[in-house]
């Protein structure tokens, strides 16, 4: 087997150990197609070895692909090597991405999450957008417990958050669904949240003759 076809094959091999075995339909081609480039594309456009590429991925020092879309195309970030370039290479990203959580095992893990390829759920992928996520989805989840829940003031403050994430968060598609097991954080934070606590308009009372 080409050496080339073999990397492919241990990448999607790979991809489906980490996502799970399950059909891409025309709906979620065509949504990965909009959100995110094709691997060789993206290596031909910035001057880098596709194989090279294939096996720092396999070699657990960049992220795998967040797709492979039906026709076996390995559909990654346009930005995937952004990181990588801000760190000063490939071989100081991990001390230069897990420097940003002051825990060490909390960096160790978001380190091990993006390498999955699983971080879809961002158009763009820093440890800053990572952890306002994190920060955003606790915050709404929260909500419901605050002192003044319910108040005009609290549904303002609510709606700004739910705002703030839907800037940071993709569409996502069907696939996505069936590899986390469940709804993805838009559902339940930015939609379901929207629906819950429709946004206030306001209110002017009609005035006197």
């Amino acid at each position: 087997m080409p050496e080339t076809e073999h990397l492919k094959q241990q990448l999607a091999e790979r991809f489906r150990e980490v996502n799970g075995e399950h059909p891409m339909t025309a709906a979620d081609d065509a949504y990965v197609s909009a959100q995110f480039v094709v691997l060789e594309d993206l290596c031909a456009a910035h001057g880098r070895d596709t194989d090279a590429v294939r096996r720092l991925m396999l070699g657990g020092r960049l992220p795998l692909p967040g797709y492979l879309r039906s026709d076996g195309a390995e559909m990654v970030p346009a930005d995937l090597f952004a990181l990588a370039d801000e760190a000063g290479g490939v071989e100081l990203l991990e001390g230069w991405f897990t420097g940003h959580w002051a825990d060490p095992a909390a960096g160790e893990a978001e380190w091990n999450a993006y390498l999955s390829g699983r971080y879809v759920c961002l158009h763009s992928v820093t440890p800053a957008t990572i952890r306002r996520k994190d920060e955003l989805t606790a915050a709404i989840r929260a909500a419901t417990e605050e002192p003044d829940a319910g108040s005009a003031r609290w549904a303002a403050r609510l709606h700004a958050l739910v705002d703030e994430l839907d800037v940071l968060e993709p569409a996502f598609t069907a696939y996505d669904r069936l590899r986390f097991g469940g709804p993805t954080s838009r559902d339940t934070c930015v939609d379901a949240v929207r629906a819950r606590f429709p946004r206030r308009s306001s209110y002017a009372p009609p005035q006197r003759a």
